[in-house]
């Protein structure tokens, strides 16, 4: 939605706006827009919201625009060639990293997870690779200490910042070096559970990647607990030990204190709050 709105600052005519359709949301399950949708047609911009970009007919209709450049912001879908090669310049796209670094889908979580200090954006031309067009602008950002919802909004406004500023002063495409490259994979779900096992770092760093969603998450008394941000320690005991009545939890290396967790059907809570009514003595372990 940034990038959106900084277009229609800079005085961009934007013809038309693509998202992803409403979904079911919530518990009555009615259809919910997304925010760019939203923010477009509070803007009077035509919203378009097709499943798929691969039918003849919905790719008539985008070319049918006679659009001069395409503009693609975390979008969800994959652009066949001739939508790419539809706009009279073609499609760039605002990616979440500094390439040729995190291709792919989940470029911030990997980002956290891999304990990166420094990710950014990178303004690319778009060709039908998976994210190896040449690069048009990078600009960097230091996440150290943030968590994926920080990051993703820090870089969103970065992203809209870069992508103007190309526009107005437009570079010629650099390639992508064919060193550094790795893939960001889409985040599985079993991937979102906590392994005690694991050195306290890269716990931490898994808290903060999955915050403030999906929540990487634990078993304590029976229920889920989502650990949404945490501190490191140097106690040793057992993976999955609660050392002391703060919840204080020991892992392969180390140990980690929450700071802010979360119950199934609450909100976001201290640890403090959580142990009122909730007992997790000293000495408990966690599966």
């Amino acid at each position: 939605m940034p990038s959106l709105d900084a277009l229609v600052e800079a005085g961009h005519d934007v013809v038309a706006v693509y998202s992803q359709p409403p979904r079911p949301a919530g518990r009555g399950k009615g259809e919910r827009r997304t925010a760019v949708h939203e923010r477009a047609e509070e803007l009077g911009i035509e919203v378009r919201t097709p499943r798929t970009l691969r039918d003849a007919e919905e790719q008539g209709r985008f070319r049918a625009l006679d659009a001069d450049l395409g503009v693609v912001a975390a979008y969800g879908l994959i652009l066949p060639l001739p939508i790419l090669e539809a706009p009279k310049v073609g499609c760039v796209n605002v990616h979440a990293s500094l390439l040729p670094r995190w291709r792919g889908a989940a470029p911030i979580q990997r980002a956290i997870l891999a304990g990166d200090e420094t990710s950014g954006v990178t303004i690319m031309r778009m060709d039908e690779g998976l994210d190896t067009g040449p690069m048009l602008l990078k600009r960097e950002l230091d996440i150290r200490g943030k968590n994926a919802g920080q990051v993703t909004d820090a870089m969103a406004g970065l992203g809209a910042d870069a992508l103007i500023e190309w526009l107005a002063r437009p570079k010629p495409p650099v390639p992508q070096p064919g060193d550094g490259v790795s893939y960001a994979a889409k985040i599985d779900k079993a991937q979102t559970r906590i392994d005690w096992a694991l050195p306290a770092a890269e716990i931490e760093r898994q808290a903060r990647a999955f915050a403030p969603v999906p929540g990487a998450w634990f078993v304590v008394n029976g229920e889920r607990v989502k650990l949404l941000a945490a501190e490191l320690g140097v106690w040793e005991g057992a993976p999955g030990e609660v050392l002391d009545d703060r919840l204080t939890i020991a892992c392969g290396a180390g140990s980690v204190r929450p700071l802010k967790v979360q119950r199934a059907g609450r909100g976001p809570m201290s640890p403090d709050e959580l142990l009122r009514g909730f007992a997790v003595p000293r000495g408990t372990i966690l599966p």
